[in-house]
């Protein structure tokens, strides 16, 4: 028994090595595979298919069935220990769906009508294959993209290179025949594609006249891409689906996702995903009653206006299906509503990930000690001191001193300019309004050519702070603004340390913000001296706006965007790149990092003031 037993290991051993060589092969078919579905359905959607090719849609469908069908068979009879690791139960319900579609050909078609004869048709229907092996395919590219962190491959390009990447498919998409009523330029795709895909909102063309209802779907999932962030979807769908993620793709993407652990990894990304949905939900409710029945709109107009928005508010994104947009004469009037609704939006959008998870553990603690205290009766119960992370205090405290501030001032530089004729309840909306806007949606209510200097020099200064880290807003963040001034207060009063609530600020964090602040003031002069030189005729006020609302992806302008030539476009195109990645982000996604020294040189002093 034991010279078998040492056979079949001995054989095992031998074989195990082409084994691993051809399942490897097989993931690369896949890949490509996945790949090819992903662009027939695109090739299929957007443009006018003849009969001819859509037989030869079919059968490339057919292929990829098989393909798929003989990957996930070697993977469970060649390497099944390995596979029964890494696969997570969603994995397995989407194998068990893909072998149920080999009933119908197993067993012939009843000629009876009846539950056999549907429950056949159903597996073999169309529409069952194209959407489940689009959801395989969907799951096998996330997987492959997260792998490629496991390589070692610098995070920071990884995921500047995720967003180009789908900026570029999002404007092929937008040039698709059926995206457009009257066609479009590629360099008027590629800024549209950027705009959402950066979250932005600044426009070379009108949306609402130029984008079919096709290219506006196109539009917001590049929003929601761009707002949840490429790494975040495809390790949430690697994560959750698939579970076979090494050691070091889940330390970066812990980072990346501010995890205090890798144990509350997954929960983090569900929570990411779960508030964005759930707060998208929400928005587009209330948007729904807001402008039911008041815009000459059917049901289902109503309820695609009100996901768009809610989708485009929440991200920050600040895109709309209106003529002017949220300008326009239908909504301008009687929704105050609509406009605090998509306010509280860009706020709870702005505030960034991080700090709604921390918000919602703070509200789950104190609902279960009161529950437990007034419910249970258990007096013992302690309360916890530090609920709120120093992070979620600055960020809330240095939001709220925003808004209000910008909203007093503006409503009193525009009382009886720009918000003359309105009510005193519209004007206060209104104010309130336009100082959420600039941090950082971009939607416009008023004219922007139609407020005062005071106004528009104001919101430059918000749309350069932005909103909070790791969120769906833009400019240098409001945490390195706090940092900033923080430091500058401790100068100022000869602290040697940098302090807040009883906490000093690391050295590092310090470094950072100050560098960041640095790097932006230095990338929007540049986009500022190279429009000047390539607009010449245009004032510097308007050039100014222009390249902080694209490098903090604000999306407001002083009616510019649409008159820029190709040239000027580029350049606004590369700062709303720019202004989404994150400066430091990728500009050290580009240059070799330097290694840590053991070693410390003596310190000097250089004369200042």
């Amino acid at each position: 028994m034991e010279p078998l037993h040492k056979l079949f290991i001995y054989r095992k051993k031998l074989v195990k090595p082409y084994i691993e060589r051809l399942l490897k092969w097989m993931d690369g078919i896949t890949y490509m595979m996945s790949a090819l579905l992903i662009l027939t359905l695109v090739y299929e959607h957007g443009f006018l298919i003849s009969f001819e090719e859509m037989e030869v849609i079919n059968m490339l469908y057919h292929f990829v069935w098989i393909v798929f069908l003989v990957d996930i068979s070697l993977h469970l009879l060649l390497n099944y220990s390995d596979t029964k690791r890494k696969y997570r139960g969603l994995a397995w319900i989407l194998s068990l769906m893909l072998y149920l579609t080999l009933i119908p050909v197993i067993f012939h078609e009843p000629e009876v009508q009846g539950g056999i004869h549907d429950f056949l048709f159903f597996f073999h229907s169309r529409l069952y294959h194209v959407v489940l092996l689009t959801l395989l395919s969907l799951l096998q590219l996330s997987n492959g993209i997260v792998r490629l962190l496991g390589r070692r491959t610098n995070p920071s390009l990884i995921f500047a290179s995720s967003f180009l990447i789908f900026i570029l498919i999002g404007a092929a998409l937008l040039m698709l025949p059926r995206a457009t009523y009257h066609g479009i330029s590629f360099i008027d795709a590629l800024f549209t594609a950027t705009s959402a895909t950066c979250v932005t909102g600044l426009v070379s063309v009108d949306v609402s006249s130029t984008f079919t209802p096709e290219g506006l779907f196109i539009i917001i999932m590049l929003i929601q891409i761009g707002g949840l962030g490429v790494m975040t979807l495809t390790s949430f769908f690697a994560m959750f689906f698939m579970g076979n993620t090494s050691l070091y793709n889940q330390l970066v993407v812990r980072d990346m996702v501010s995890s205090q652990s890798l144990s509350s990894l997954l929960s983090t990304l569900l929570y990411i995903l779960g508030f964005t949905l759930a707060i998208e939900a929400a928005g587009m409710g209330v948007i729904f009653l807001s402008i039911h029945g008041t815009m000459g709109m059917d049901i289902e107009e109503e309820l695609a206006f009100s996901a768009f928005h809610s989708i485009s508010a929440f991200c920050n994104a600040g895109f709309s299906t209106l003529y002017g947009n949220l300008g326009n004469e239908l909504v301008l009037h009687n929704h105050n509503l609509l406009y605090i609704t998509i306010s509280f939006l860009i706020i709870l959008g702005g505030i960034g990930f991080p700090i709604l998870v921390n918000l919602y553990e703070t509200v789950s603690y104190e609902s279960k000690r009161l529950y437990h205290r007034y419910v249970k009766k258990n007096k013992r119960t302690i309360r916890k001191i530090h609920l709120y992370n120093l992070n979620t205090r600055i960020v809330l405290i240095m939001t709220a001193i925003l808004l209000v501030t910008g909203t007093v001032a503006i409503v009193i530089f525009e009382w009886n300019h720009a918000f003359a004729g309105m009510t005193v309840t519209e004007k206060w909306v209104q104010g309130f309004f336009n100082a959420t806007c600039p941090r950082t949606a971009g939607f416009s209510s008023v004219g922007m050519t139609t407020f005062s200097v005071q106004t528009l020099l104001l919101m430059v200064v918000l749309m350069m702070i932005g909103g909070g880290t790791q969120s769906t807003a833009g400019g240098v963040k409001v945490n390195v603004f706090a940092v900033v001034m923080l430091n500058l207060r401790a100068i100022l009063i000869g602290a040697d340390k940098v302090n807040i609530f009883n906490r000093e600020l690391s050295h590092d964090s310090i470094r950072r913000s100050n560098a960041t602040l640095i790097l932006y003031l230095l990338i929007v002069f540049a986009g500022i001296f190279s429009l000047s030189i390539l607009e010449p005729q245009v004032s510097v006020m308007a050039l100014v706006f222009e390249c902080t609302s694209a490098l903090s992806t604000v999306g407001s302008s002083l009616d510019l965007t649409p008159t820029l030539g190709s040239d000027s476009k580029l350049i606004v195109i590369v700062l709303m790149f720019i202004g989404r990645v994150g400066v430091l982000t990728l500009i050290s996604s580009l240059i070799k990092q330097k290694k840590i020294t053991k070693y410390k040189y003596p310190s000097d002093n250089i004369i200042i003031n």
